[in-house]
């Protein structure tokens, strides 16, 4: 087992990090930025290390400075948390040259399924059902028209190294392809320095389905069930929940199985989430994220499995500590992204937190790195923490929720705490009735 951890990453998921590390016996280092000198995992970790100014780009996605930040404080693992760098592949691969474990998968995994093209191909090879669409990247516009004509209208134009809705654009005819295509073309350049473009099927009103895989260095996989992120703004998820709604223990076994099959074909090491949009009973691949997931408490609620402590196990090159057939899922769980914006207009609310005090009882988690004289600083992501709620049933975790949210209190800075207040009490919500569009168009109503 490693003796000293760093931790690549800030906020809620280095706190959370820190807290696995300490259960299991393991010292941490903390890395931050000077805008992070005050942050909660930096005042609760064995040692920290400033690595630059607040912009991420001089700091947290420095690498030089991560892996002299290594060397200073002799640690023998890097966690990346999610974001940052947790999905790149070169920071893995210098790692490794530098004998420090990542923990995490191998920089040709996170290299194979961060290519969107290329994961879409692999999905297909392993048998993960896949949207119809090009093969792989659109070249000529001729290419997309053709592609087009064969699945029909509308579709959708993606980047294919893109991510977070930037170079995402739905042509619904030709005309609207060709602008679609230039414009999507431009922001992938201007966003991740690569304009290529792959075109899928466009579905009308789908859910967004991930399925929690996890798998060793000695051949055990297994599935942990699904996540239903289909509450986005922007492609941005705001609200998941575990299980869903949509599915039943059939379809969650079959979708699970049918992963947990392609991942062990694969030989993937460590968690990773794979990603479908689910409508009229298919499952049609999006992509595969190599991290841990922001959303991953709410699976650890439903099954009792520690992701995190699995993850550092695994890197340290031991067995899972389950199988497949010991997972359970118990209950339903609810989690709530709780952000420093505008509940209306999700203006960023950067600022001092006056008062913070979390919510608690039976079944209540809240991971925040947060506390009261706490800055909020304007240079990063903009949670302050996640509300995860766990019941018996749904129906019982709703009421929890409702009772958490009105508990929940943030002065100082705006927040996203009114939205989640007002959304727990819609009907299509309470029914398990929303697809990927729903919250866009709710918005738009209540504008």
């Amino acid at each position: 087992m490693f003796e000293k951890v760093l931790i690549a990453n800030r906020g809620e998921i280095a706190l959370r990090v820190h807290r696995a590390c300490r259960e299991m016996g393991i010292k941490t280092v903390a890395v931050h930025s000077t805008a992070d000198a005050d942050a909660m995992h930096v005042r609760l970790a064995n040692e920290s290390v400033c690595i630059g100014p607040a912009p991420a780009s001089e700091s947290y996605l420095n690498i030089p400075a991560i892996i002299s930040a290594c060397e200073i404080t002799g640690a023998d693992a890097v966690h990346p948390g999610y974001g940052f760098l947790s999905e790149n592949a070169k920071f893995a691969d210098i790692l490794k040259a530098h004998g420090i474990t990542f923990i995490g998968p191998s920089g040709d995994h996170i290299r194979l399924m961060g290519d969107k093209i290329q994961a879409k191909i692999t999905a297909r090879e392993l048998g993960i059902p896949c949207v119809p669409g090009s093969d792989g990247a659109i070249r000529t516009n001729e290419e997309a028209y053709a592609v087009a004509e064969e699945t029909g209208y509308p579709v959708l134009v993606k980047a294919a190294a893109g991510g977070g809705g930037r170079g995402m654009k739905v042509a619904r005819s030709k005309d609207e392809l060709a602008s679609a295509l230039s414009t999507a073309r431009a922001e992938a350049k201007a966003a991740f320095g690569d304009d290529s473009l792959y075109m899928e099927k466009y579905l009308g009103q789908p859910r967004h389905i991930e399925v929690q895989v996890i798998a060793d260095s000695h051949g055990n996989v297994a599935h942990l069930g699904e996540r239903d992120c289909s509450l986005q703004r922007r492609h941005q998820k705001v609200l998941e929940e575990c299980p869903s709604p949509a599915l039943n223990a059939q379809q969650r076994a079959e979708i699970g199985g049918i992963v947990a099959r392609a991942i062990k074909k694969l030989g993937y090491l460590g968690v990773g989430t794979v990603e479908f949009l689910y409508e009229d009973g298919q499952f049609f691949f999006i992509e595969m994220n190599t991290r841990l997931q922001v959303e991953h408490p709410i699976t650890e609620a439903v099954t009792g499995i520690d992701l995190v402590r699995e993850q550092i196990r695994i890197a340290a090159g031991l067995e899972m500590s389950f199988r497949q057939e010991d997972v359970q899922f118990n209950g339903h769980a609810v989690e709530c992204r709780i952000n420093a914006e505008d509940a209306r207009t999700f203006t960023p609310s950067p600022g001092t937190i006056k008062d913070f005090h979390t919510p608690g009882g039976l079944g209540v988690r809240v991971d925040s790195a947060a506390y009261s004289g706490y800055r909020i600083p304007p240079y990063y992501d903009s949670l302050i923490g996640k509300l995860v709620v766990h019941g018996r049933n749904r129906n019982e975790c709703l009421m929890r929720l409702r009772r958490t949210l009105h508990e929940f209190v943030i002065d100082g800075i705006k927040t996203t705490i009114p939205l989640f207040q007002d959304l727990v009490n819609e009907p299509d919500f309470m029914n398990g009735d929303y697809h990927i569009h729903w919250l866009e168009n709710y918005l738009k109503q209540k504008s």
